[in-house]
C-alpha cells in the first residue's frame, strides 16, 4: 500500500516544483502530470506528484491525517499510563 499526501504547488521550475505540506516545503517531480499550475494541489508520494486534486479534497484529507495523529497521541498516552 502506498501513502500519498496532499501538497500545494508554490513554485514551478520546469519539471520540478516546490510544494508545501503544511509548513514544510519540499521538492516534487512533475514528470507524471500535465497542466499543473502554482496554487494547484497534488498528491505527493516519494517526491513525485501523482495526481492533481481539488483544494476541498486536500483539506478533507489533511483533516483526516490530523484526526489520526490525535488518536495516535491518545493511544500512546494510554499505553504510557498503563506502564506507569
Amino acid at each position: 500500500m502506498c501513502l500519498s499526501i496532499p501538497a500545494k504547488v508554490i513554485e514551478i521550475n520546469g519539471e520540478m516544483a516546490r510544494v508545501a505540506v503544511g509548513e514544510t516545503i519540499v521538492n516534487a517531480s512533475l514528470q507524471m502530470l500535465d497542466d499543473v499550475e502554482i496554487g494547484d494541489y497534488v498528491l505527493l508520494h516519494t517526491g513525485f506528484a501523482l495526481q492533481k486534486i481539488s483544494a476541498v479534497d486536500a483539506a478533507e484529507t489533511l483533516a483526516l491525517f490530523e484526526e489520526l495523529e490525535e488518536i495516535n497521541k491518545k493511544m500512546d498516552q494510554e499505553e504510557q499510563d498503563k506502564l506507569a
